[in-house]
C-alpha cells in the first residue's frame, strides 16, 4: 500500500454557514462597491490602491468570493513572496461564509511555488491558483491547460507596482492571448513610480486606472491607520567626503548604497550604539519596532547591540546570499521570527529588504529608518509598517524614527516626513547529575528554556511529547576560537537529532580528507562551502527540536584543531525521568488537587535540593508554563492538535513529492528513501559511486541523489527512478534540462 500525506498548500475549503463575523471599514465598503461597478464590464484592467494596512487583501478577497468564487468563476492571483501568497490563501478561508457564498457549498485552492506545490499538480478543478511570479513565468503551459476554454478570468496582481517588469508583461499577455474576457484587478499601495517611464507603463497595463483610492490622511482620521510622529536623529557622522561621482550615480539611478559605503556605515560602532540608545531612552514609549538595516553586516551587528542590552531582537532578510556575515537565514527561520514578534516575544525586529510590502504587523509602534533611501516608495512602505491604527487592532500614534548623516548634501535622501505630505501612494548520585547538568552553560540553558517557552503557541511542538524535549546528551569539547580565545561549548542533542550528529561526527575524518584541509585553521569560504554540504547531507531542518548550525561549524573547528571526535556525554546517569512533566500533571490530575495544593507541590518540587528541576529549566516561569500545558493536554485531549475541520486537505502518494517535501512532511521516511539509494550505490569495498561518470569516494557529502526522470516530467520519488551523481555530473544534467 503506497503512502498517502496531506498538504496544507492544497485542498477544498467548506463554506461556513451564516454571516462573516468581520466587519468591513466604510473605505472598504466603498471600494467592493466601485467593483461592482466596473465588474459589469466584459472585461478591465485597474488598480485598487489603498495605504499600507488599509486593508487590500481582504477588500480583494471579500469581493472576489461573491463575485467570482460564488459564481464559478476562476481566479488567478500572483505575487512574488511566499508570505504574500500564504497570507491571500488564509484570507480566502477566513472569509468563506454563506452570506458571500450562498452559491456553493465548497471551493478548491492551490498555493504554486518554490516552497509549496508543483505547477504539474495544477487541477483544472481547482478554483483558485494562488501562484508565485516566478512559477507563473515557468510554467505557462500548465496554467493554460488550467484555465481551459474558460471564457472569464479574475487575474490579481498583488503589489501591482512590480507588473511593469518584463516578467509579469509576458505572464499578463499569455492570459489575454487564451480568455476573452479577462478582469485585471491590480492591488498595490503604491501606485506610480519614481520614473517616468515606470508610469507609463504601469498606465499602459492597467489601462482602466484607479477604481477606487484612499489617501493617507483620511485612514488615519478614520483611525484606521495610526498618526506618525516624526523624529530626526542626526548622528552626525560623514559618508560623503569620499563619495565617487560613480556611487552618486549609482545611488541615484538604482536606489543602492556601494558595497564599500554599506559597509562603512554597517560597521561604524559610534552610529550602531547611537541607535540602540535611542531605543533604550524611550523603549516604553517605542514598545515593538521594526529596525530598517542597510545589509546584513549592519542587522546582525545590531541585533548583538541590542541582546546585550537587553533588549530581545532578531533578524530577517530576503535572498539566500551570505555577504559578509556566513550566516545565512532560511524563509522558515524569516517567518519563525516573524511569528516571535508576532506574539510579542521579541520587541525588535531588524529587517533587511524584506518587511517593505503586504506583511501584516499591526502592533508595531515603531519604525527605526537606519537605511537611507532616494525612493519615495520605499520610504513610505517601510513607515507603513507602523501605521496600523486602533480601529484597525493597532496604535493611535506610531513613531518614525530617522537617522540622519552627514552625506555633505551630495544626495537627495528622502525625507520621510514629506512623503506623508505628498500621499498619492504610500504601502547516579545527585552530586554528579549537579555536575552533569551545569557542564550545559547558561546560555543553553536559556536557549532551552526559550525554546519551550515558544511551544505555548506552536502547534507543530506541541504534538512532541515533552520528553523528546528534553536532551539525551552533548558533545562537550574545547577549542580555539576566531579571536585566539579558548571556547568552552556544549551540543545539545535530542531525540531528533541524535542519529544525525551521531553519523555526521563518525563521518569527520572523511570530510576533511575529501577537501584536503590539514591546516588548523579553516577559511571563511571553505566553511561556508563545507556547512552547506554538512546540512545538506546529513541533517533535516524539519526535526524539531532542531539542530543549529552554529554547532555543525564548532564541531568542525575543533575537528580542525584536534583531529579527534568530540565527546558525547550521555543524560542516561541523569534522572531525566524527574523531569517529565506529563508524570508531575498526572499526579495533579489524579489526586485532584485544589490550586493552593498546586501552589504547594510546585514550590516543593523547585526547592526540593534532591530534585534537578531548578538547575535544568533554570527559571520557575518556565516550569510552571510547560507544566500548566502539559494539564491542558491531558484534561483536553480533543483541543490538541488545533485544526480546522471545515478544510480538507488534499492527499498525495508520497512517491509524487521531491525528497525535500518528504523531509518536510515525514523527516524519518526521507532518511530511509535517501538511505536506500546510498545503499543501492555502493560497491562491494563500501564505497559510494557516481552513476554516470563512476567517480568513487567513501564521503556522501561529494553525491547528491538525483531524480533518472525530473518530476516536472512525471517522474516518481522511487527507488527505481533514483540514482546517485557526484555534483559534476549532476550540475551537467541540471544544465541541460535548464
Amino acid at each position: 500500500m503506497k503512502d498517502i500525506v496531506k498538504l496544507n498548500y492544497a485542498g477544498t475549503k467548506k463554506v461556513n454557514e451564516g454571516k462573516n463575523p468581520r466587519v468591513l471599514y466604510e473605505h472598504q465598503i466603498e471600494a467592493i462597491s466601485k467593483l461592482n461597478e466596473i465588474n459589469k464590464r466584459a472585461s478591465f484592467s485597474s488598480l485598487l490602491v489603498l495605504p499600507t494596512g488599509g486593508g487590500k487583501t481582504a477588500t480583494a478577497v471579500y469581493w472576489l468570493l461573491k463575485e467570482a468564487v460564488n459564481n464559478k468563476k476562476k481566479i488567478l492571483w500572483v505575487a512574488h513572496r511566499h508570505l504574500l501568497l500564504e497570507q491571500a490563501a488564509e484570507t480566502f478561508k477566513n472569509n468563506a461564509y454563506s452570506n458571500l457564498l450562498y452559491n456553493i457549498s465548497e471551493f478548491s485552492y492551490r498555493i504554486v511555488s518554490g516552497k509549496h506545490d508543483r505547477a504539474i499538480h495544477i487541477k483544472p478543478s481547482d478554483d483558485i491558483l494562488i501562484i508565485s511570479k516566478d512559477s507563473a513565468i515557468k510554467n505557462l503551459d500548465y496554467i493554460n491547460k488550467w484555465i481551459g476554454k474558460d471564457e472569464e478570468i479574475y487575474l490579481v496582481i498583488d503589489e501591482a507596482h512590480h507588473s511593469i517588469a518584463k516578467s509579469y508583461r509576458k505572464l499578463i499577455d499569455n492570459i489575454y492571448d487564451k480568455v476573452k474576457n479577462v478582469k485585471l484587478l491590480g492591488l498595490t499601495a503604491t501606485p506610480f513610480r519614481t520614473a517616468d517611464n515606470e508610469e507609463g507603463l504601469l498606465a499602459k497595463i492597467y489601462k482602466d486606472g484607479i477604481v477606487f483610492k484612499i489617501d493617507l490622511k483620511d485612514l488615519i482620521k478614520k483611525e484606521i491607520l495610526s498618526r506618525p510622529n516624526f523624529e530626526e536623529c542626526e548622528t552626525e557622522i560623514n559618508f560623503g567626503d569620499n563619495l565617487g561621482l560613480k556611487a552618486i550615480k549609482s545611488i541615484e539611478s538604482l536606489d543602492t548604497l556601494p558595497e564599500d559605503v554599506a559597509q562603512k556605515i554597517a560597521e561604524n560602532k559610534e552610529r550602531n550604539r547611537l541607535i540602540v540608545n535611542k531605543y533604550l531612552e524611550k523603549k516604553n514609549i517605542y514598545g515593538q519596532t521594526i529596525v530598517f538595516a542597510v545589509n546584513r553586516v549592519h542587522a546582525f551587528a545590531l541585533r548583538k547591540l541590542f541582546e546585550e542590552s537587553g533588549v530581545k531582537a532578531e533578524v530577517i532578510v530576503s535572498g539566500t546570499f551570505l555577504e559578509f556575515t556566513g550566516v545565512d537565514i532560511s524563509n522558515e527561520a524569516n517567518e519563525e521570527n516573524i511569528r516571535k514578534y508576532r506574539d510579542g516575544e521579541i520587541q525588535v525586529l531588524i529587517n533587511v529588504n524584506i518587511l517593505t510590502e503586504g506583511i501584516d504587523l499591526p502592533q508595531t509602534k515603531t519604525v527605526f529608518l537606519t537605511r537611507p533611501t532616494i525612493s519615495t516608495i520605499l520610504m513610505t512602505q517601510m513607515i507603513g509598517r507602523a501605521l496600523r491604527g486602533e480601529k484597525a487592532g493597532g496604535t493611535k500614534e506610531a513613531h518614525v524614527v530617522s537617522f540622519i548623516d552627514d552625506w555633505k548634501e551630495r544626495i537627495a535622501w528622502v525625507n520621510p516626513e514629506l512623503t506623508q505630505e505628498n500621499n498619492e501612494f504610500a504601502d547516579n548520585n545527585y552530586d554528579n547529575e549537579k555536575k552533569l547538568l551545569r557542564l550545559i552553560s547558561i546560555k543553553k540553558i536559556e536557549e532551552f528554556a526559550m525554546l519551550m517557552d515558544e511551544t505555548v503557541d506552536t502547534s507543530e511542538l506541541e504534538k512532541i511529547e515533552f520528553m523528546k524535549r528534553v536532551p539525551l546528551g552533548m558533545y562537550a569539547f574545547t577549542f580555539i576560537d576566531d579571536n585566539s580565545m579558548e571556547k568552552n561549548h556544549q551540543v545539545l542533542v535530542y531525540d531528533s537529532t541524535k542519529d544525525m550528529y551521531e553519523e555526521f561526527i563518525n563521518d569527520l575524518p572523511l570530510i576533511f580528507e575529501a577537501h584536503n584541509i590539514n591546516e588548523e585553521y579553516i577559511e571563511d569560504d571553505v566553511m561556508n562551502k563545507l556547512l552547506d554540504e554538512v546540512e545538506n547531507t546529513y541533517f533535516n531542518e524539519n526535526m524539531l527540536p532542531k539542530y543549529d548550525k552554529e554547532d555543525i561549524k564548532n564541531i568542525l573547528k575543533y575537528y580542525a584543531e584536534k583531529e579527534c571526535k568530540p565527546k558525547f556525554i550521555t543524560f542516561e546517569d541523569v534522572d531525566r525521568e524527574s523531569l517529565n512533566l506529563k508524570t508531575i500533571a498526572l499526579n495533579i490530575i489524579e489526586k485532584d488537587m485544589r490550586r493552593s495544593e498546586i501552589n504547594d507541590y510546585i514550590e516543593g518540587l523547585w526547592n526540593d535540593e534532591n530534585q534537578i528541576i531548578k538547575i535544568y529549566f533554570n527559571k520557575k516561569l518556565y516550569f510552571k508554563q510547560q507544566l500548566q500545558k502539559q494539564i491542558d493536554i491531558l484534561e483536553n485531549p480533543e483541543d490538541y492538535p488545533i485544526e480546522d475541520s471545515d478544510f480538507i486537505e488534499e492527499t498525495r502518494e508520497l512517491e509524487k513529492l521531491s525528497i525535500n517535501e518528504i523531509e518536510r512532511i515525514s523527516p524519518k521516511k526521507a532518511k530511509e528513501i535517501k538511505d536506500k539509494v546510498y545503499y543501492k550505490f555502493t560497491n562491494k569495498d563500501g564505497t559510494y559511486y557516481c552513476k554516470a561518470c563512476g567517480y568513487e569516494s567513501n564521503y556522501k557529502g561529494l553525491f547528491q541523489i538525483d531524480h533518472i526522470k525530473p518530476m516536472a516530467k512525471g517522474g516518481l520519488t522511487i527507488l527505481s527512478n533514483l540514482q546517485l551523481l557526484c555534483k559534476n555530473c549532476n550540475k551537467v544534467k541540471g544544465d541541460k534540462y535548464e
